[in-house]
């Protein structure tokens, strides 16, 4: 029995996120289905993370455990044959028998794009929030470095939908880094989009950058949501630790659209390859 390790970037704009859902394209029901076609049995696929709908990575990272001939090179040209053009396996790897995606992931790196040019370019909309308008950018700098460490982080994330399942869930998370970053657009966008810099002489596109080893709900678009507040004056930098002690997510940001959120990888101890003979 093999143990196979992918490393997955997808177009999340047309899938219901990453678990399978009866009835719905999901991400994980992609390459499941396609998995069982390949090795002949029902597999499961596991993910590092559940990304929600219309979310995108550049670096899922899932396994699933089949006996077959099939080398990683040849199962990695046969997924990309038969999978969607929105889904590709970037790599595939025969890893140690016991690795887990998910629970053996040590650290997930995600960035949401935010586009600050007055013109967005239509080919941007799927993968940016358009956000033309006043921001401080030092601020909100300023707020994201807050966000760093170990805190409750109840007031940054959506409910789970029962109270039950709230009860369950440690609201106590680890950011390892948080940071707000400008990337100058490529030179092609930013002739469709007709100019480099807004009115405050900004870069077109700001990246929200956060690490940490697990996310609640929604809690990175929130943390966004929030973060564009204190930009836009409604929040403070003083009102950041304040949010951590008041565990009341109506006093935070608004939860961003899912469409600028983008998984880009996923860290392990080490990476479990093993030689194929």
């Amino acid at each position: 029995m093999k143990n196979f390790k992918l490393t997955i970037a997808y177009d999340g704009s047309d899938f219901h996120g990453w678990q399978i859902q009866p009835g719905r394209p999901t991400i994980q029901g992609a390459l499941a289905e396609i998995a069982e076609r390949l090795v002949g049995a029902r597999t499961v696929v596991q993910g590092a993370g559940r990304t929600d709908a219309g979310v995108h990575a550049l670096g899922q990272v899932a396994n699933f455990r089949a006996d077959t001939r099939l080398d990683p090179p040849e199962l990695q040209r046969a997924f990309n044959a038969l999978l969607p053009d929105a889904i590709r396996l970037v790599r595939a790897e025969e890893t140690e028998p016991r690795f887990h995606a998910r629970w053996d992931a040590l650290a997930k790196t995600y960035q949401y794009r935010i586009f600050r040019g007055r013109v967005m370019s239509p080919f941007d909309r799927r993968y940016s929030l358009h956000y033309p308008f006043p921001l401080d950018e030092r601020k909100m700098a300023e707020a994201a470095r807050l966000l760093e460490g170990e805190h409750d982080f109840t007031s940054f994330a959506a409910s789970a939908g029962a109270e039950a399942e709230e009860r369950d869930i440690n609201p106590r998370r680890e950011i390892f880094r948080s940071e707000i970053v400008r990337r100058p657009m490529p030179a092609f966008r930013v002739a469709e989009a007709g100019s480099r810099a807004d009115a405050d002489g900004n870069e077109e596109e700001l990246v929200y950058v956060v690490r940490g080893k697990s996310f609640l709900r929604h809690m990175v678009r929130k943390l966004v949501g929030t973060l564009i507040d204190v930009g836009r004056g409604r929040l403070t930098i003083e009102d950041i630790e304040e949010l951590f002690q008041v565990h009341d997510r109506s006093r935070s940001g608004a939860t961003v659209p899912p469409q600028g959120l983008a998984l880009v990888s996923v860290e392990y101890a080490e990476p479990w390859r093993i030689e194929v003979r």
